[in-house]
């Protein structure tokens, strides 16, 4: 029979093993990437996860252990055991279902689940739309197959609870308990050196995926969710001041006189291109053929040939591009309405010149807090998913993107000139139904994203020459630049130079004729198409401390430029010279070209760390 008071222990060690449990299902979903693990590196996955794992089952196991003390303490009367199962139940069915949703978010986001779904909670049904191409059958196989394990392990190492053996006290019953709670603080802590346990402890590979394996994903999210950004700030790698001297000569550019355009005040059209990654647009160097719209404006209009992503998502997309700002690694700017109100803002400048201005896009403006930050610019009007009648929403995000681009050219003849009009489309995000006929074949993830990237592209050319017909057209420049890059086609890693590479061209009839066919080698970021736009409309752009005109010779100190990237938990920065890549974690760098200088890393470093003190002080 089982000693009462090898209840707790026989809990902890229930939930220790369910999380040992669910880090082997995570190591057998991704199978592919197992398979490049080193000999002997799985082994080490689970042996350096126990530490956040033990942490994790500490922190479930709080509340049962003091229903255990109360129990204890009250006797027969206390409803110890149904108590005890029902919060198992619920804990088990929050872990599976987290520990389920973590195993196809990794495949599309490359990083453990955090707190960064959480932010989709307002718009559920866009956030179902984008798990669109998700194998809903397996993942739902998979969570009940989760259940029935930890039913299993419940039943077979915790069991019933023994009664209270006769002639013990229940004062002593309770003490014996309130001493197994205590305990807890030692693998709550994750040990008893004097800083508790944080991510970086479980990191101990040169490869990401095995120290992303080895992450317990309900301690993440918790984490997350419980992270405070108000300082101080995680990213200290040297004195601020020494941060901000490496960063200034970037943003310390010489005097330039381009101007690309035939008047000072044209109309400004702003196209942002869903996931539009440079992987798949041929003047990049990408695939040819799936974006012939944008191959072709690259050989007669102007086009930036090496721009990247500030981040991967498009509510970080939008705050880089409309407000030059960068992004950070580990939350976005956009969930924090009281930071965004100080951030400058395209909108809101070109409106203060007259302007007027509109937001359109086929989708629900209130996914991921966007409407917030856009209400805050002060857009004039803004067209969203409810505003398309209902035969319309034709997507599962709301209006397909030729029905948006359509309602926008019935509408821009109506707009009060000069305008600053921003459109955000949407079809090629997940799950890629896009209404036309598959150009390219294939039902894998890769050519769906590789469909969907190309109908886009053709309604956007349709556009286009409808627009050139238009009045307002001779006046007006319209900037093309996607919100992120993709992991697709070639599942890129998440850190990869590739992945956050993009497109951004210059057209329209206010371009001068002898603009036309011009290349931009320099290398710049999202953050500096702000800077870039307003010098061409001969306006200041001081408000924009983070963004620097690609048009202008390049700093001294970067000839050629840099561009900074950041994604989940990491950075990385790109100039002629190659690329490097760093684990903010694991503290080590993921890749380094040959040719990269240590100064370049540096500057990453110093770039990520002065950054982010801005950010906390907004």
């Amino acid at each position: 029979m089982k000693n009462r008071f090898a209840f707790q222990p026989r809990y902890f060690l229930f939930w220790l093993a369910y999380f040992v449990a669910a880090k082997a299902v995570f190591l057998l979903y991704h199978a592919a990437l197992t398979a490049t693990l080193p000999p002997g590196v799985v082994v080490q996955v689970i042996g350096y996860g126990l530490r956040l794992d033990a942490s994790a089952t500490a922190y479930l196991c709080i509340v049962p252990f003091l229903l255990f003390t109360l129990g204890s303490l009250v006797g027969p009367r206390f409803p110890l055991e149904r108590l005890l199962r029902f919060f198992t139940a619920v804990a088990g069915t929050v872990v599976a279902a987290l520990t389920t949703a973590d195993l196809e978010l990794y495949r599309a986001w490359g990083f453990r689940l955090d707190a960064t779904p959480l932010q989709y909670l307002s718009s559920p049904q866009e956030a179902a739309a984008s798990a669109g191409s998700a194998p809903v059958a397996v993942l739902l196989a998979l969570f009940a197959g989760l259940l029935g394990l930890g039913w299993f392990l419940y039943t077979g190492v915790v069991g019933r609870l023994p009664a209270l053996p006769a002639g013990f006290g229940r004062g002593r019953a309770a003490l014996a308990g309130l001493l197994y709670l205590l305990l807890l603080v030692v693998p709550l802590r994750g040990g008893l050196q004097q800083i508790p346990v944080n991510q970086s402890d479980v990191y101990f590979s040169s490869v990401p995926f095995a120290n992303h394996a080895a992450v317990n994903v309900p301690w993440n999210v918790a984490n997350s969710i419980f992270l405070q950004n108000a300082g101080p700030n995680p990213y200290q790698f040297m004195a601020d001041s020494a941060a901000r001297r490496l960063v200034q000569p970037l943003y310390t550019t010489r005097p330039d006189t381009t101007i690309l355009l035939r008047t000072p005040r044209p109309n400004v059209l702003f196209l942002i291109l869903e996931s539009f990654t440079g992987k798949l647009v041929g003047h990049l160097g990408g695939e040819a053929g799936v974006t012939p719209t944008l191959d072709s404006l690259a050989r007669t209009d102007v086009s930036f040939r090496s721009l990247y992503a500030a981040g991967d998502r498009s509510q970080k997309g939008l705050v880089a591009l409309l407000s030059g700002y960068p992004n950070q690694p580990a939350t976005s700017i956009i969930k924090y309405p009281r930071k965004t109100e100080r951030l400058p803002h395209l909108a809101r400048v070109l409106h203060g010149q007259g302007y007027s201005t509109a937001y359109y896009h086929g989708g629900e403006l209130a996914f991921a807090n966007m409407k917030s930050y856009l209400v805050t610019a002060g857009y004039e009007q803004l067209t969203e998913r409810a505003d398309f009648a209902p035969r319309d929403q034709n997507s599962k995000w709301g209006a397909h993107d030729h029905v948006l681009l359509h309602r926008m050219l019935q509408e821009l003849p109506r707009q009060r000139q000069p305008f600053f009009v921003t459109a955000f489309t949407l079809s090629s995000h997940e799950p890629f139904d896009v209404p036309m006929r598959p150009r390219f074949a294939g039902t894998d993830e890769a050519s769906q994203f590789r469909n969907s990237v190309y109908y886009t592209d053709h309604v956007v050319g349709r556009f286009l020459a409808e627009a050139r017909r238009q009045p307002w057209w001779a006046n007006t420049v319209v900037v093309l630049v996607a919100d992120h890059g993709h992991p697709q086609p070639g599942d890129t890693p998440n850190h990869a130079p590739a992945k956050f590479r993009i497109p951004l061209l210059l057209t329209g009839g206010a371009l001068h004729p002898a603009a036309r066919g011009r290349q931009i080698s320099t290398f710049g970021s999202q953050t500096d198409v702000a800077a870039t736009l307003l010098h061409q409309l001969q306006l200041p752009t001081t408000a924009f401390a983070w963004s620097r005109d690609l048009l202008a010779p390049a700093p001294a100190a970067w000839p050629g430029g840099a561009a900074y990237y950041c994604f989940t938990d990491g950075f990385g920065v790109v100039t002629p010279a190659g690329a490097v890549t760093y684990d903010n974690v694991a503290r080590q760098v993921i890749e380094r070209d040959a040719g990269v200088p240590d100064t370049q890393l540096r500057f990453g470093q110093a770039y990520e760390q002065a950054s982010f003190a801005d950010f906390l002080r907004k």
